[in-house]
């Protein structure tokens, strides 16, 4: 099949996938296409209303860390443009609690830490999902990615933290800090195969694209080292496809367009008849793949 008319005929099934969809995602992916339905609007307010309700008097959601901090993604997709939706401060004053609270990644030196330089002397100001007594992993993102690890899981819950607060440009010095931590252990991911693994890697990426004009130049130099470690089927070792696209979309480089590109004869592959991409976090997953193929089928 053809690269151009296989985008054309997925971005048709996905199309006839979120027609129908009473979701966020459902809004989101028909924004992306540029077809919003008539009563959008309406199911917008109607969502964010649900979703405000939820919110209980502390500023957290129930679910926990994940299910918290992804509500504050959640409101800000419903509600795009100048200010903060109504309860999204209130969720962000519990998420931003949790920043420098036992059992943050950084926390705890170790040898290997230490020469890695991932630990309390090197970074600071990550966001704590429990104290270190307690089991994080595995924990699923809503995106669909599983991290096993306990200091993967940490490190990915922190990154989904500091992109909501970066999201709603907080300015504050530990959102700061973080975002330097970040920049200081970015140094150690040009090697796919060392200390951090490659969905880790992704999960600080994602989170870098997002950082504010003054950090933003590394963002050719990231795009580059995603486009590096591409294999020639177009997906990355050990690392999860939709999430390293959703990266690559938001870092918006040269680069990564590129890289898209050569990953949509692996998403077509994925691709059901349905429209979909599978059961694990059908929408999202889903969602993720359409702004993919749009992107791939625009040019660079």
């Amino acid at each position: 099949m053809n690269t151009l008319n296989g985008i054309a005929e997925a971005i048709d099934r996905l199309r006839l996938y979120f027609a129908p969809a009473e979701t966020r995602q459902g809004i989101l992916a028909r924004r992306a296409l540029g077809e919003p339905a008539r009563d959008d609007a309406a199911l917008s307010s109607r969502l964010v209303t649900k979703m405000q309700a939820e919110i209980r008097p502390d500023g957290s959601v129930s679910g926990g860390v994940v299910a918290t901090i992804w509500r504050a993604h959640e409101l800000l997709d419903l509600q795009p443009g100048a200010g903060h939706p109504p309860g999204w401060t209130q969720i962000m004053n519990w998420v931003l609690a949790l920043q420098g609270r036992p059992g943050a990644f950084s926390q705890g030196c170790t040898p290997a830490r230490h020469s890695y330089r991932s630990c309390e002397h090197f970074v600071s100001a990550f966001f704590s999902p429990g104290p270190p007594e307690q089991r994080i992993a595995p924990i699923m993102l809503p995106n669909g990615k599983v991290y096993r690890g306990e200091p993967a899981a940490r490190f990915a819950i922190s990154c989904m933290a500091l992109r909501a607060a970066l999201r709603g440009d907080l300015q504050r010095k530990p959102i700061e800090q973080h975002l330097k931590s970040l920049l200081l252990l970015e140094e150690q991911w040009h090697d796919w195969s060392g200390y951090f693994a490659p969905d880790v890697i992704v999960a600080g990426i994602h989170t870098l694209a997002l950082a504010p004009p003054p950090y933003r130049g590394i963002l050719p130099q990231l795009g580059s080292m995603l486009a590096t470690h591409q294999a020639a089927d177009g997906t990355w070792p050990k690392a999860d496809l939709y999430y390293t696209l959703e990266t690559l979309v938001t870092l918006g480089t040269p680069e990564t367009h590129e890289s898209v590109r050569r990953a949509v004869p692996a998403l077509l592959a994925r691709q059901r008849i349905d429209g979909g991409f599978g059961p694990t976090a059908p929408q999202e997953r889903s969602l993720i793949a359409l702004r993919a193929l749009i992107w791939a089928d625009t040019k660079g």
